[in-house]
């Protein structure tokens, strides 16, 4: 079978078990890349279905950096976007992206807190923090964090 992940997902419909229980689904992506498009739009659909989701986090999923900056602030481009999937998620009446994990390089020190400021100016009230993912391991066998952070991190 020959199919993509969203292709895969829409063949079974799961009820939900407690379908008046309110939820918080703490982590998911938006992206529009060669894997497939993951939008507002899709988001609504999933989350529209039987379970009862109120809020979402998004986290940071190196998608849509603005290309126009310095290389510490290109993160930023990403909690812009999601900020405006989340004003377009809202305006068609789905829960709220109630919160935004965004990127920032912790190594820059106290010049962090630009960046950190620029989040917050971008994510419309919804920025919430960062990760700086530094998932790493010699083997070859055990796949790195998605932004591939070198030894001793």
């Amino acid at each position: 079978m020959d199919l993509n992940r969203f292709e895969w997902l829409a063949l079974r419909h799961e009820e939900a078990v407690d379908p008046e229980r309110g939820i918080v689904d703490a982590h998911h992506h938006l992206w529009d890349w060669r894997i497939g498009t993951y939008l507002a739009p899709q988001l609504l659909e999933d989350l529209t279905g039987s379970h009862n989701v109120v809020r979402t986090v998004f986290a940071e999923c190196m998608s849509h950096y603005d290309t126009d900056c310095a290389e510490h602030m290109k993160p930023v481009g990403e909690t812009g976007f999601v900020a405006g999937e989340a004003d377009s998620l809202d305006a068609a009446g789905g829960p709220t992206i109630a919160g935004i994990v965004s990127h920032a390089d912790l190594m820059l020190g106290d010049a962090v807190e630009e960046v950190l400021a620029a989040h917050d100016a971008a994510g419309g009230g919804r920025f919430r923090g960062i990760r700086h993912a530094t998932a790493w391991d010699a083997s070859d066998e055990i796949h790195n964090s998605h932004c591939n952070p070198f030894e001793h991190m």
